[in-house]
């Protein structure tokens, strides 16, 4: 037995291995890919810097003080080298260490992704649950038409709209603006309730649907018809039977739909002028800054990766079944 599960933890340890080289291998491809797109952009950052009244010597200078005119190559390197050490550089506009500047911010980012997926999930798993239980019937073909018609509505109009509802005309929230937690739980929350909810309107589409698929299969298990036969009430039949089996594809889809709330969030974070990273991301593109870009771009991918890995390790612990399958095996 001790044999076995030392194998068997051998063999987890080689699946982690090859996951973490897979992500160190796309990381390098993102970043290489991105330090190549910035340099083909049209422009050159050091005549913004230097101004419209600046002279050929003096954007000479700042190119050569920024390291510019050296090989895309050499300035990739280096600037992977100095991250290795945790030298993210600094902003060309801004002179702010670029590391500095995307930890102050992420906080406001990552407390608008994870109130956007739990406002998605609030809906999507009632729904799905409800579709699931009233498959084929005008309950589902409701919910279901419903779903389609918010998925099909953009993130900036679902946030106009939301504006101008419940600021404009109801004045219950705040349209823009940001304040830390520091300042209290409601004063933090109430700016965040509509950037989120109009995130949420559009991702919890997918999760519904996938719940409500993978929980019809489930209804027709036999343990679930043991369960009805013991005379169980349907709440619990659903919620505590039939919803933990069916959220496999659920975590998965939440994984590759960090993807989708990042790009939720550049777009938000502007519209509501919240001061996160992907209104730092945005202002560093028209900036031509390529440190505070290359910086935004490393962290997001880190984050969008880590989270998937994550998504991965917690098949097993969802699921019992796949532990069976990989003692077995």
């Amino acid at each position: 037995m001790i044999g076995v599960d030392m194998e068997d933890g051998r063999n987890i340890l080689m699946r982690i291995g090859k996951k973490l080289l897979r992500l160190i291998v796309v990381i390098l491809a993102v970043t290489t890919l991105t330090f190549l797109i910035i340099d083909i952009l049209p422009g050159d950052a050091a005549y913004d810097i230097a101004g419209q009244n600046a002279t050929l010597e003096d954007v000479g200078a700042i190119r050569e003080e920024l390291g510019l005119n050296r090989s895309l190559v050499v300035r990739y390197t280096d600037w992977l080298s100095n991250v290795l050490r945790g030298d993210f550089g600094k902003s060309y506009r801004t002179e702010e260490e670029v590391l500095s500047a995307i930890v102050s911010r992420l906080p406001v980012t990552i407390e608008l992704m994870i109130l956007s997926q739990v406002f998605a999930l609030l809906l999507a798993i009632p729904a799905g649950i409800v579709c699931a239980h009233k498959a084929d019937t005008g309950v589902d073909k409701s919910l279901s038409a419903w779903a389609f018609a918010m998925m099909s509505v953009p993130v900036f109009v679902m946030s106009i709209v939301l504006i101008y509802v419940f600021a404009l005309k109801l004045r219950w929230l705040p349209a823009t603006g940001y304040a830390p937690m520091s300042d209290g739980l409601w004063a933090n929350l109430r700016f965040f309730i509509l950037p989120a909810t109009s995130i949420a309107l559009v991702e919890w589409v997918p999760l519904m649907r996938v719940l409500r698929s993978d929980m019809i299969s489930t209804l027709r298990e036999d343990f679930i018809l043991m369960a009805r036969a013991k005379g169980l009430p349907v709440f619990h039949v659903l919620f505590g039977h039939a919803l933990r089996p069916s959220s496999l594809t659920l975590i998965t889809i939440l994984g590759i739909q960090v993807g989708h709330l990042i790009g939720g969030a550049l777009i938000v974070e502007i519209i509501f002028a919240l001061p996160g990273v992907g209104r730092l991301f945005i202002g560093a593109i028209f900036g031509r800054d390529s440190n505070m870009i290359q910086g935004c771009i490393l962290v997001t991918t880190i984050g969008y990766l880590g989270v998937n890995f994550v998504v991965d390790i917690l098949y097993s612990i969802l699921d019992p079944r796949i532990r069976a399958e990989k003692a077995v095996g």
